[in-house]
């Protein structure tokens, strides 16, 4: 028997909705369901909640029922695991949930049976370091940023490449992106988009104030250190999340994370089609 976890989207009822039915014949099954608590209280399935710290745990086959941003969050609670991830896109579609809500059931049991296969994403380490206090790690699927505060001017942030000076950026921010990640914020800054199988760190600058505005595509095993200089303040995000501010003297520093994200697929994934569908990008 196998323990599948779920990740909801929390304002959509549809994954509710989906998690219920799913967890019913499952159980039925004689499998373990678990739901992050925040998950299953929502979803109306208290008893099978469970914290997030532990979820990855033991577990089989994480279910993503929401968009990209329940899928990076899947990500960060299982790919640490080595956990493999369906994600069922309930909503608008994005890049990186390809199940249709009602092939959910099909694309479990497929799973359970044997099929399908794993496609390995890069991540990154992203270690946070404050003079006089711990470090910290966070995973990235998508990106890294150093950015100006909301109501803040243009920050420098000094960067090194493999423990060497590379130059000090004056911009709006940097973006160190995977390749799955340059389709997303990276692409919105004029980044290159990379095909999300690729390993690679993507640096990317935000309206730089300065004559060098392009984007670095790097080795997998770059050491990547950025350093916050001047006493302008820097806000750091890590997929979405926001980490707080880093102050001069803090810096990031992002590797290339020894996990992998693993989605599950049950046929090639159309990377080019999607781009194509998602821009609107006529066959001519």
């Amino acid at each position: 028997m196998a323990a599948i976890g779920f990740v909801l989207h929390h304002e959509r009822t549809q994954a509710a909705d989906l998690a219920r039915e799913a967890a019913e014949w499952l159980q039925e099954g004689g499998h373990e369901v678990r739901i992050p608590q925040p998950d299953a209280d929502l979803a109306g399935l208290a008893s099978l909640g469970c914290d997030e710290a532990t979820f990855g745990t033991g577990l089989d086959l994480a279910v993503s029922l929401g968009g990209d941003g329940t899928m990076l969050r899947t990500v960060d609670l299982v790919a640490g695991a080595g956990v493999p991830i369906i994600g069922v896109n309930v909503g608008m579609m994005g890049y990186l949930t390809d199940i249709d809500p009602t092939g959910t059931r099909a694309a479990i049991e497929r799973f359970l049976a044997g099929e399908g296969t794993l496609e390995e994403r890069m991540l990154l380490t992203v270690r946070v370091e404050r003079p006089g206090q711990e470090p910290e790690e966070h995973l990235a699927f998508n990106e890294a940023v150093l950015e100006k505060t909301p109501m803040g001017h243009t920050v420098r942030l000094a960067v090194d490449v493999d423990d060497q000076f590379f130059t000090t950026y004056a911009a709006d921010g940097l973006i160190v992106a995977t390749p799955t990640g340059s389709t997303a914020y990276a692409f919105s800054a004029r980044g290159p988009i990379v095909a999300p199988t690729h390993r690679a760190l993507l640096l990317t600058p935000v309206s730089p104030h300065m004559l060098f505005d392009r984007t670095l595509v790097l080795e997998p095993t770059t050491r990547l250190r950025v350093v916050v200089q001047g006493h302008r303040t820097a806000t750091l995000s890590v997929d979405g999340r926001n980490l707080g501010e880093l102050a001069e003297g803090d810096s990031m520093t992002c590797t290339a994370a020894a996990p992998s994200a693993r989605l599950v697929t049950f046929a090639p994934r159309a990377f080019l089609a999607i781009l194509k569908a998602k821009f609107g990008l006529a066959d001519r």
